[in-house]
């Protein structure tokens, strides 16, 4: 069964959430898994186990409530989000090989540009030097799952300072931009693509809904489908 995946580009974090929320409680075993690329307006997302300590300064950035697991983090442009829409038991996983196949994904596109990382079981997502590099945090309702993880690309690090990233305090955030990472948002959408379907085990034909644009300055080229 062939994934769909789609390039949304810059979209309002709620109408983003509900979708997934409605794409979920709708499909069934036929539906293709879809994996969703994107970047949202500046927005703070508190997950189920959010405690409030861990908002310090949020000022004119509004913080939602969500459905995921996990504490707080900051979504905003420049940062590329990946949505991953899977039915783990067609696939026949669980959440902790979901988690350790989008980090994977991030380690791989970063081991690209020459940048170590690496994920940590006891904190999920993809650090450099222990600096956090991608936030991870998941749903699954129905044996599917929705959220996924966050990239940090080339954005405005400074909200990440406003609060306690994924409750953490003093956690230092990086970018691919500050470890050396020449490419924008759609190119590392490009990048990350089919590192993610491999990764997850799904099929995809290397065809977007919606084709990411990358800018003139993105060394990374736009046909990267190579698995």
């Amino acid at each position: 069964m062939n994934t769909i995946v789609r390039y949304l580009g810059r979209a309002g974090y709620e109408p983003t959430w509900r979708s997934m929320q409605d794409f979920t409680d709708a499909r069934d075993a036929e539906t293709p898994d879809e994996l969703w690329f994107l970047e949202h307006d500046p927005v703070f997302t508190q997950g189920l186990n959010g405690k409030s300590e861990h908002l310090i300064a949020t000022g004119d950035i509004p913080v939602v409530g969500i459905d995921r697991g996990g504490q707080v983090t900051y979504h905003g442009p420049g940062q590329l989000v990946l949505y991953a829409l899977v039915d783990l038991r067609r696939r026949g996983i669980g959440v902790r090989e979901l988690v350790v196949a989008l980090e994977d994904s991030v380690i791989a596109l970063a081991a690209r540009h020459g940048i170590a990382a690496a994920g940590r079981r006891e904190a999920p997502g993809v650090y450099v030097d222990g600096r956090k590099l991608a936030s991870i945090g998941l749903r699954v309702r129905r044996g599917c799952s929705y959220h996924g993880l966050a990239l940090n690309v080339d954005m405005d690090l400074e909200p990440f300072r406003r609060i306690n990233p994924c409750g953490m305090a003093g956690l230092a955030m990086t970018q691919l931009a500050a470890e050396g990472a020449t490419l924008d948002v759609a190119a590392a959408a490009t990048a990350l693509a089919p590192l993610a379907a491999k990764a997850l085990g799904l099929d995809w034909n290397g065809v977007w809904s919606g084709a990411p644009v990358q800018s003139a300055t993105s060394t990374t080229p736009l046909s990267v489908r190579s698995w």
